[in-house]
Order: C-alpha cells, then sequence, then structure tokens
C-alpha cells in the first residue's frame, strides 16, 4: 500500500511538473489560470487531469478540439513515479526521501526546459536555492549533518563549471547555476559527482549528435539535461556507482 500510495503521489506530481515546463518558459503563472489546453485554451475538467490515464482514455487528443497531445505529458508523470518510488526503496519514509524527491523534481523541470529552450530560468534556480538552504538547516537540526559540506559544495560546483565556461564559451552560466543548487542539496561528494558524470554524459551525447549530423559543432547544446541525470543517478544509485568505480581502478 505504502508503494502504491508513492506511485500516485509520483503521477500527481509528475502532472504538476508538465504545467511548470509549458508555463515557465512562457513567463506565465504555474498557479493561474487552472490547467487549460494550449490550442483551443478550454478549461480542462478533472476527468481530462487524471495522470497517464486520462491520456489513455483520451487518446492522445483533446477532448474539446482533438488537437494531439504531446507524449511528453505522460513520460514525464511516468517518469517521477518511478523515480518517488525508487527513492523510497532506498530511503524509507525519511528525512532524505522528502529532500531527494524534491530535488528529482526540480531536476526533470530545469532539464525539460533547457531540452527545449536552452535556456535556464533564474525562478528554477532560485527555488532550488531556497529549498537547498531549508534543507541543508534542517539536516543539520535533524540529522546533525554538516553545513560547511552543502556550502563548500555549492561553491565547488558553481566555481567548478564557471570556470569551464569562461574557458570554453562552449555553456551558460545557467548550468553553473544547477551545480550550485546540487551543491546545497548533495554536498562536495555528490556535487564532484555530478560534474564528472555529467561532463562525461554531455561527451557522449555531443559525439552521437554529430554523427548523427543533427546538429553541426557550432549548434547550441543544451547541457542542463546531462547535469540533471547526473545528478539524478547520485541520488539513485551514487554510493554503488562510486563503489564500483573505485573497485574497478584498484584492479586496474
Amino acid at each position: 500500500m505504502d508503494y502504491l500510495l508513492v506511485i500516485i503521489i509520483g503521477l500527481v506530481i509528475g502532472s504538476f511538473l508538465n504545467v511548470c515546463i509549458y508555463r515557465i518558459p512562457l513567463e506565465q503563472s504555474i498557479c493561474y489560470p487552472p490547467s487549460h489546453c494550449g490550442n483551443c485554451n478550454h478549461k480542462l475538467n478533472s476527468i481530462d487531469l487524471v495522470p497517464v490515464l486520462s491520456y489513455l482514455f483520451l487518446k492522445g487528443k483533446c477532448r474539446y478540439c482533438n488537437e494531439g497531445i504531446s507524449i511528453r505529458y505522460p513520460l514525464i508523470e511516468i517518469l517521477n513515479a518511478i523515480l518517488y518510488l525508487i527513492i523510497f526503496c532506498n530511503y524509507g519514509l525519511t528525512f532524505e526521501f522528502f529532500k531527494y524527491t524534491l530535488l528529482s523534481s526540480l531536476l526533470i523541470v530545469i532539464g525539460m526546459i533547457d531540452y527545449q529552450t536552452q535556456d535556464i530560468y533564474t525562478s528554477t534556480i532560485m527555488f532550488g536555492i531556497i529549498v537547498g538552504i531549508i534543507f541543508m538547516t534542517l539536516d543539520f537540526f535533524i540529522n546533525k549533518g554538516s553545513i560547511s559540506n552543502y556550502i563548500l559544495g555549492a561553491i565547488i560546483g558553481f566555481l567548478a563549471l564557471a570556470i569551464i565556461v569562461i574557458i570554453t564559451k562552449g555553456m551558460g552560466i545557467g548550468d553553473a547555476e544547477i551545480t550550485l543548487v546540487c551543491g546545497l542539496f548533495l554536498g562536495i561528494k555528490g556535487v564532484i559527482f555530478t560534474l564528472f558524470l555529467g561532463i562525461i554524459i554531455g561527451g557522449i551525447v555531443a559525439i552521437i549528435i554529430l554523427i548523427l549530423k543533427l546538429k553541426n559543432a557550432k549548434d547550441a547544446m543544451a547541457f542542463g539535461p546531462c547535469l540533471s541525470i547526473a545528478a539524478l543517478m547520485y541520488i539513485l544509485w551514487g554510493d554503488s556507482i562510486i563503489n564500483f568505480y573505485l573497485n574497478l581502478v584498484g584492479i586496474i
């Protein structure tokens, strides 16, 4: 029953993430007006907003104008639910569960918006900074966590990527802001992991894109999704991946 509840919560919040992903780039309020069709602007009823099921029931089309609904909507809902479930299995209903599920959802929003627009919005970063500071403070009082670990993580994450941005001129300062947020949530070890793996993922993606000639070397490529994926991998399997790497290096 606990697992089912976590999945349902993940789906519902995933539906809200879709609203954020759609409205933030348009500089619209994420609270008002109520959910409506992006094509005909008809207000959606409750039956149209059931995560995943409404998409299947409506066969991927708006009930009112028959316009196609992007498959992205149910996929984001499912992804968020899966992340919540894995985090729950790893951490149980603990302080870490709430911290990591919130960060995971934020990373989905930041990564998807950057993928679509090649831009990282200040509102999402400021939200991450404020909530990160709140969780950092709570961790100090609840778990006696080290505040300096999170502050240094934020500083290291931001400065490391900012230097790369300045030297290469291949990314935007928004990418450094993502690592700042990750540092506040994940600390020094987590942000170093995110930087290292994010660069690897970004390099692999860039090579694939160039080989397939989807873009040329001068075209802008979003790095935010790569950092988001790397941070999510740390949340889900960070220690296992680090131990595997250290054992591999030890064997070599």
